[in-house]
């Protein structure tokens, strides 16, 4: 019987490891919860704008991935292939995200001109940051249940760093603008971008490389595409990967507009005021809601925040419970198997997306539950996603005999951010049901804010479902090629003892 590979790593570089994805969620929570929102009600473009800036920029973006996957697989430096990549995009991302939401003083025309380049160039650092970032997970370990554990540890940091900025964002953005939106966002994405570049260098150092291709095995750029397109587990997650970031970005945007406009504000409020997040900092003798205050997390005397508000503690409660679903990934999948485990947290998911268009305005509580429903069936899977790649890449070694880790990761980032359209479907709908911009919306316009945060954001993820049902790798076949690849890495490294780490 054959001994399964293990390699345990250290708290510290999990731990290190995982700030990674702390940085960058506070960067992709942002843009999946609130760009939208920025743009329209801040920034001031029009939803049109909007539409075209997030459809074609990032579907012209995702082109770039697999350049920089490419790249990194190439890349040779004493600190490895990918981890130099962290290091060298660290300070231009975080100042380019400040840029990005902060809003300058020029006309219409130069404001769009703006908003397009600062975007462009966001989202390429992006990708030169995060496909080198996400690969280092399939060349720190060849043990797969410890794969899943650094996932896990990835996701806990990035679930931590979404419940602070889709719980607070909205009340800073109003703490620190005092009325001016455009001023408050530029100071709470400063802060953010600070967070970021810290981040991202304690991962870099944190790290370690220990998974190399064979010395002999032969690289080109046609032979990756070519193995990446023939490997039927790789195309699934392409196609899944697509399916999610749809349904996250349509749905995450169109909550924005459904909290805003289409709750019942005094509900809300009641709601808020049970929950004992009601009335005014001043004259409390709570220490807890003084505290809240000071991050805008109580809802102000004439309840102009309780969206705000509401909207930030729906976030932070159901962020909480996806964290716990996170921390139970990998027991859950070392017991039943990554895709048994993904089909049903994600066909629940599905099912709750859906329901959520039943909720009447002013039915809050109703509201509350399901919103916790939904991180409950979810939480489980976030992490596998990126474990399971990490596996599609040892399969496709396994098969071809070469190893491209970062061009793996490259084509599912590429549909990660082509996924992220999700958003211009939101600015879509929005403008087909007549949305318009900070103001009392019609019941047609609010009717599509409802279908555009519920039913229409639930079809991609059906979708992916159905995608998921295909993919070929069970557990035991999982642990079969983790166990063969251990072999011919020993004979490598045998054979060339300088190459062995």
């Amino acid at each position: 019987m054959t001994e399964h590979v293990h390699r345990k790593l250290s708290f510290g570089e999990k731990a290190g490891y995982s700030l990674g994805d702390a940085a960058t969620n506070f960067f992709f929570q942002t843009m999946l919860m609130f760009q939208n929102g920025f743009y329209t009600d801040a920034f001031g473009l029009s939803s049109a704008a909007a539409f075209w800036l997030f459809l074609l920029v990032r579907l012209w973006d995702a082109f770039f991935d697999p350049v920089v996957g490419i790249a990194a697989d190439r890349t040779n430096t004493r600190w490895g292939k990918f981890r130099p990549w962290i290091l060298w995009t660290a300070l231009p991302f975080g100042l380019v995200f400040w840029l990005t939401f902060t809003t300058p003083a020029f006309g219409a025309s130069a404001k769009i001109i703006y908003a397009w380049a600062t975007y462009v160039v966001l989202m390429m650092l992006y990708s030169a940051n995060n496909t080198p970032y996400s690969a280092l997970t399939g060349v720190m370990t060849e043990d797969v249940n410890e794969r899943t554990s650094i996932s896990a540890y990835r996701f806990f940091s990035a679930m931590a760093a979404t419940l602070i900025v889709q719980g607070l964002t909205l009340p800073l953005v109003a703490k620190f603008g005092h009325g001016d939106s455009a001023k408050g966002w530029s100071v709470t994405i400063g802060i953010y971008a600070c967070i970021c570049v810290v981040f991202y260098l304690i991962a870099f150092f944190s790290v370690r490389e220990r998974i190399r291709p064979d010395p002999k095995q032969k690289t080109s750029v046609r032979g990756d595409i070519a193995d990446v397109f023939k490997c039927p587990p790789w195309v699934v997650m392409f196609l899944l990967t697509l399916c999610i970031f749809i349904t996250l970005a349509w749905r995450g945007s169109s909550m924005y507009y459904y909290f805003t406009y289409y709750v019942d504000h005094s509900k809300l409020i009641d709601f808020l005021n049970a929950v004992g997040l009601g009335g005014a900092v001043a004259g409390q003798a709570s220490w807890w809601k003084t505290v809240l205050g000071w991050f805008g997390l109580i809802v102000s005397p004439d309840g102009s925040n309780a969206g705000g508000v509401g909207f930030g503690f729906f976030n932070m409660t159901g962020t909480a419970l996806t964290i716990v679903g996170v921390l139970c990934a990998k027991p859950l999948s070392t017991r039943f198997g990554k895709k048994t485990v993904f089909l049903a947290g994600m066909g629940a998911a599905t099912v709750v997306t859906a329901l959520i268009y039943v909720v009447p305005q002013e039915s809050v509580t109703l509201l509350f539950w399901l919103s916790l429903a939904w991180p409950a069936c979810w939480g489980p899977t976030i992490p596998l996603l990126w474990a399971m790649i990490a596996d599609v890449a040892d399969y496709s070694e396994w098969k071809t005999g070469r190893r491209a880790t970062g061009f793996v990761y490259a084509g599912i980032v590429f549909a990660l951010k082509a996924g992220l359209m999700g958003g211009a479907l939101t600015n879509g709908v929005l403008g087909a049901y007549g949305y318009v911009a900070n103001v009392a919306q019609t019941e047609r316009a609010l009717h599509g804010i409802r279908l555009s945060a519920t039913v229409f954001a639930a079809i991609p993820f059906a979708l992916g479902v159905v995608c998921l049902a295909l993919y070929p790798i069970s557990k035991e076949l999982n642990l079969r090629i983790a166990d063969e690849l251990a072999e011919r890495r020993k004979k490598f490294a045998a054979e060339n003892p300088t190459a062995a780490t």
